[in-house]
């Protein structure tokens, strides 16, 4: 069964339909929408501030989302898929955005709905990123947003939304 712990009062909020993997860490101040699926190993951990998780979120396999005490918040708009390994530090992503596998987004970050974080490309503390597709370390703007650039973060968490049903 996965870890769900009420940490300093507050007990992780978890919506309707959502999987949580058995070995799933869910940790105080965590809110998580309907239709979520938190994969094998990752780590929601809402000590020292809030994570919100819209709806139909993906958190892939090892992620980690976290916060910085009274600096930052980590808040993932709908349809926001995380790739595995993927470490989001008190971060603003937009709807509809893919975070590679790999990728560090960092402190006070704010993503635009309908965008790409290249597997393993940094985001380096305090970036404001317009729409689009962003690679490297640090992470710079590789490719303009585009409804093809939509498209392909969508179709992500359209994917983990069927597997997520496989394993309810």
């Amino acid at each position: 069964m996965a870890i769900i712990r009420e940490l300093n009062g507050i007990m992780p909020k978890i919506g309707k339909n959502c999987f949580i993997a058995e070995n799933a860490a869910i940790i105080g101040d965590v809110e998580i929408g309907d239709d979520c699926s938190i994969w094998y190993g990752a780590v929601l951990r809402g000590d020292v501030n809030s994570i919100r998780l819209g709806n139909r979120v993906n958190v892939q396999d090892n992620a980690s989302i976290h916060t910085t005490y009274k600096t930052s918040v980590s808040i993932l708009g709908d349809d926001v898929s995380v790739g595995h390994n993927a470490v989001i530090h008190g971060a603003k992503i937009g709807a509809g955005s893919l975070i590679g596998m790999g990728s560090v987004v960092l402190d006070n970050v704010e993503i635009a709905p309908g965008s790409i974080v290249a597997a393993g490309a940094v985001v380096l503390g305090g970036s404001k990123l317009d729409q689009g597709v962003y690679a490297g370390v640090p992470a710079k703007k590789v490719k303009e947003g585009s409804p093809k650039v939509t498209e392909t973060a969508g179709h992500n968490a359209r994917q983990y939304m069927m597997y997520k049903d496989w394993y309810k």
